[in-house]
C-alpha cells in the first residue's frame, strides 16, 4: 500500500533536533531537497503498487530516490549509505525525515527493491522535467530583458557587430532550406560512452573454467537426492583445474598453448552438459536454486557461443556473453587508446545548455550516428522549436543525417564529405575550431560522471538496476549544476549589492 505525501510543503525549519538548534538553510543537501521536484517522481512511483488499503506501508518516494540520490553522489555501498543517513540530520532531512532519528529508516537490503521500483525510465522523466523547466525560466528571463528599455538600446548599438560576426554561419546556413514550421533556436551537443560494469575482464579460458565449476556444483545439488543409491558420475574437475592452471599462471602464454587449453575446457563443458541432461530424467530441476537454474540456461549459451567461435577460429560472435553473474553485459569496441574495449552499456547523450539528457541506452553495441534524427525529435518535443546548430562527431556525419538536417534548417558540424578543398574559407575555419571548443563541453560531462561520480564504474548486478544506477548520474549531473548556478547568481548578486552601496556612499 502506498500513501502519496509529497504534495504536502515542508519546511527545513520545522525538522526536529532533540539536541536543539536549526538546520542550515544553505546547506547542500537542504538546497538540493528544494530543487528536486519529488511529487512529479511520486506520480510515476505510485503506479508500481497495487491499489489496496490492505498491507504495510511503503515507503515514500522521497526515501527511496533520496537514498538512491545519497548513495550515487557520495560513491558509497548500501550498507554505508544507510549508516551515514543514520548519523547525519541534514541526510535525514534530504529523505523527508520530520525529526532526527538514532534508528536507521530502513535495511541496506530495500536498496535494490528502490532501484526497481523507480527505474531508469522514471529517472529519466523526471531528469528531462528538470531540464525543461529550467530551459523555461532562461526563455523566460530572455523575454524579460527584452522588453527592457536599456536592453533594446544596447542591443541596438551593437546589433551592427553582432550582425557582422554571425555572417560565416548564416552564409553556411543560406544554401540549406529552412523549415518554415519554426524558428531554429539553440545549440545540441551530441555524443555518446560506454559505462563499465563491474566485471573481471572476460577471457574465453576463463569464462569456460568459470562455466566448469559451476556446472559440477549443479551436478552435486541434483546428485544428492541419489547419494548412496546411484554412483556419482565422473566430472574429472581435478584433471581439469589442473589443466586451466597449467596455462593460466604462465606469464604470457602463446596463442596455441590457449587455444589447446580451450578445446579441453570446451570437452570439460561438454561433459558436465551431458551429465546434467542424464541427471534431470532422474532429478527434478526444481532442486535447483532460481539463481543455479539461471546459470544453467547462461553457460549452455556460453558453451554455444564458444564452440562456434572454437571451430570457426574467430573472436567474434552476435550478442556475446562476457559474464556468467551479468549475461547482459556485452564488449563495446571504442578504440581508445587505454581501453580499446570496455564491457558495459553504451549511452548516447545530448548536452543543451549544460544539461546532459539520456538520447538512447543499449547493451549492444551501435552506431550513435543513427541516433540523431530521435535526438532532434526529442529536442523538438521538448522546448517546442528544433536546434539551430548540431554539434557531433564525425561519425554522426553521414548523407542521411546531412539530408535531414538539411530539410529542417539545422547545421551539423564538422567538415564537408568528399575531397577536401584546396582553398579553404578562413571563415569556415573559424567556425569549425569554435564549433569544436563548444563540444568539449559534452566531455566534460563524461569526465565529471567517470571521475568524480560512479559513470566509471556501474556497480550494481542486474540489467534494469544498472541502468537505474546510469540514469541517476546524469541526475546529479544536472542537479549539480543547477546548484553551481544558484551560487553564481547568489555571488553576482552580492557584488552589484556592494558596487551599488560603494556608488550610493560616494
Amino acid at each position: 500500500m502506498y500513501k502519496k505525501t509529497e504534495h504536502q510543503l515542508t519546511f527545513v525549519d520545522d525538522f526536529f533536533l532533540p539536541f536543539g538548534g536549526k538546520l542550515n538553510k544553505e546547506n547542500r543537501w537542504v538546497r538540493l531537497a528544494e530543487l528536486i521536484p519529488w511529487w512529479k517522481a511520486e506520480e510515476k512511483y505510485a503506479k508500481s503498487f497495487k491499489k489496496k488499503f490492505k498491507g504495510e506501508k511503503a515507503y515514500s518516494v522521497r526515501i527511496a530516490l533520496g537514498a538512491l540520490y545519497i548513495k550515487e553522489r557520495l560513491g558509497l555501498s548500501d550498507r554505508e549509505t544507510v549508516e551515514q543517513i543514520t548519523e547525519n540530520p541534514y541526510l535525514q532531512y534530504f529523505i523527508g525525515l520530520p525529526e532526527f532519528q538514532e534508528k536507521a529508516p530502513f535495511d541496506h537490503s530495500l536498496m535494490t527493491r528502490f532501484r526497481k521500483r523507480l527505474g531508469a525510465n522514471i529517472i529519466n522523466e523526471l531528469n528531462e522535467w528538470i531540464v525543461s523547466e529550467e530551459q523555461k525560466r532562461q526563455l523566460e528571463e530572455e523575454n524579460n530583458n527584452d522588453d527592457d528599455p536599456h536592453d533594446d538600446t544596447d542591443d541596438d548599438d551593437h546589433g551592427s557587430d553582432d550582425h557582422q560576426t554571425s555572417d560565416p554561419a548564416s552564409e553556411e546556413k543560406s544554401t540549406e532550406s529552412v523549415s518554415p514550421r519554426t524558428q531554429n533556436k539553440g545549440k545540441l551537443i551530441l555524443d555518446a560512452t560506454c559505462a563499465p560494469a563491474d566485471i573481471a575482464y572476460p577471457t574465453d579460458l576463463g569464462l569456460l573454467n568459470e562455466a566448469r565449476e559451476k556446472l559440477e556444483h549443479i551436478i552435486d545439488v541434483l546428485h544428492e537426492p541419489h547419494k548412496g543409491k546411484l554412483r556419482k558420475p565422473r566430472t574429472y574437475k581435478k584433471r581439469a583445474r589442473k589443466d586451466y592452471l597449467s596455462v593460466a599462471k604462465q606469464r604470457k602464454a602463446g596463442a596455441r598453448k590457449i587455444r589447446k587449453a580451450v578445446g579441453k575446457q570446451l570437452g570439460y563443458v561438454k561433459r558436465d552438459l551431458e551429465i546434467i541432461k542424464n541427471l534431470v530424467s532422474q532429478s527434478s530441476l526444481s532442486l535447483l536454486s532460481k539463481d543455479e537454474y539461471r546459470q544453467l540456461l547462461v553457460i549452455h549459451e556460453l558453451y554455444r557461443q564458444q564452440a562456434e567461435m572454437y571451430k570457426k577460429k574467430t573472436h567474434r560472435v552476435d550478442h556475446r556473453i562476457v559474464s556468467i553473474s551479468q549475461p547482459h553485459v556485452r564488449p563495446i569496441v571504442r578504440g581508445k587508446e587505454k581501453a580499446n574495449v570496455e564491457f558495459g552499456s553504451k549511452v548516447a547523450i545530448s548536452v543543451v545548455d549544460g544539461y546532459a539528457l539520456i538520447e538512447h541506452l543499449d547493451w549492444e553495441n551501435y552506431n550513435e550516428g543513427t541516433t540523431l534524427k530521435e535526438s532532434v525529435e526529442n529536442y523538438y518535443n521538448r522546448f517546442g522549436f528544433y536546434p539551430e546548430a548540431i554539434l557531433a562527431d564525425k561519425i554522426y556525419r553521414n548523407r542521411n543525417n546531412l539530408a535531414y538536417c538539411k530539410s529542417l534548417g539545422i547545421r551539423l558540424s564538422g567538415p564537408r564529405l568528399g575531397r577536401p578543398s584546396r582553398t579553404e574559407d578562413k571563415t569556415l575555419e573559424r567556425v569549425a575550431r569554435q564549433d569544436a571548443s563548444e563540444r568539449n563541453a559534452v566531455e566534460g560531462k563524461f569526465g565529471e560522471g567517470k571521475r568524480k561520480y560512479g559513470l566509471g564504474l556501474i556497480r550494481a548486478r542486474l540489467q534494469e538496476t544498472s541502468e537505474t544506477v546510469v540514469a541517476l548520474q546524469f541526475l546529479i549531473l544536472n542537479l549539480e549544476r543547477k546548484l553551481r548556478v544558484l551560487f553564481l547568481k547568489f555571488l553576482h548578486n552580492t557584488i552589484l549589492y556592494f558596487d551599488n552601496r560603494n556608488l550610493a556612499c560616494i
